[in-house]
């Protein structure tokens, strides 16, 4: 590696520094260098500061990578990295995803002082989340819950939950790894009925397309499998999300060449339900994805995927 250090853009998180710290010292030892050759520069992104009111009524997902991508298109960090689930489905023209290290645990953690998993919870309890996915899953196991909007980060959801807003909440259980707060997992939902976001557990890291450089030394740490993954969910998405406020689900595993892929749509209030699955060869991963998106798009009601 040349001695000019690389600059990485993240979000000021305890979890999004703790995931850029990550992938530095991964480049670092791959490199044989420092870390302290490598800068973290942290970027405060719309999506930190809306706390008001739900993303999908501020602009979505991308509200969380638009300052970050910015300063990557202006020359001022040569890589972001970013949780993969926070990825809107289209990138600014000349940046791609270019690596992520392998994929934690993508399944959700239930958290309550009042029950042990998400069915014992008493009737009429409140559950809080920000996402989309989450509440209609709670509403199509459990429609006598109430479903509010949580925000803030880990740490901010889990004050919130002891301070007693809310009965449960649900949260990614890799980000709880990372942050090592494993001991507030009250359950983890099985991925059979609870499936997860596109790109839960996925860390990826963005750069400008004709950055060679910084392509080429991601390459040493990219996780392959977990790439083909991430993009076979991230083709079903893009065939799908024509609305940040439909709630989507989708999973790829990869086993050696083979893949299987699972994907879902949902009313917001659980009421309705599609979901698919394929199998085929790694090389067909997109193909795959795409395929499935475009079968669950044809399959639901033509106002499924209607802005309210």
């Amino acid at each position: 590696m040349a001695q000019s250090a690389l600059r990485i853009g993240t979000r000021g998180s305890p979890l999004a520094l703790a995931q850029a710290r990550m992938v530095r010292a991964q480049l670092a030892a791959a490199h044989g260098i420092e870390e302290a050759a490598i800068d973290v520069t942290v970027i405060r992104t719309s999506g930190d500061r809306i706390q008001d009111r739900p993303l999908s009524e501020a602009g979505g997902k991308g509200l969380f990578t638009k300052e970050i991508e910015d300063a990557l298109l202006a020359g001022e960090i040569d890589l972001a990295v970013h949780s993969a689930k926070d990825m809107p489905t289209l990138l600014p023209p000349g940046l791609t995803l270019t690596a992520c290290l392998p994929r934690e645990d993508a399944r959700d953690a239930f958290i309550s002082r009042k029950a042990a998993t998400l069915r014992l919870l008493p009737p009429r309890a409140v559950v809080g989340t920000a996402s989309l996915r989450r509440q209609a899953m709670v509403r199509r196991l459990r429609p006598d819950l109430g479903v509010v909007v949580l925000r803030g980060n880990v740490e901010t959801r889990l004050r919130k939950l002891d301070a007693g807003e809310v009965d449960a909440t649900l949260l990614a259980l890799a980000g709880l790894r990372r942050l090592g707060l494993t001991d507030a997992v009250t359950a983890v939902l099985d991925i059979e009925e609870f499936l997860p976001a596109v790109g839960q557990g996925a860390i990826t890291i963005e750069t400008r397309e004709d950055d060679t450089r910084t392509r080429d030394l991601l390459a040493r740490i990219d996780h392959a499998d977990t790439s083909v993954a991430l993009a076979a969910e991230r083709a079903f998405l893009s065939v799908l999300d024509g609305s940040c406020r439909t709630p989507i689900a989708g999973h790829a595993v990869l086993e050696g060449d083979a893949i299987r892929f699972r994907g879902m749509i949902l009313r917001s209030d659980g009421s309705e339900v599609f979901e698919t699955s394929r199998q085929g060869g790694r090389r067909d991963a997109v193909a795959l994805g795409a395929d499935a998106g475009a079968e669950l798009k044809a399959r639901a009601p033509h106002d499924f995927f209607a802005v309210a």
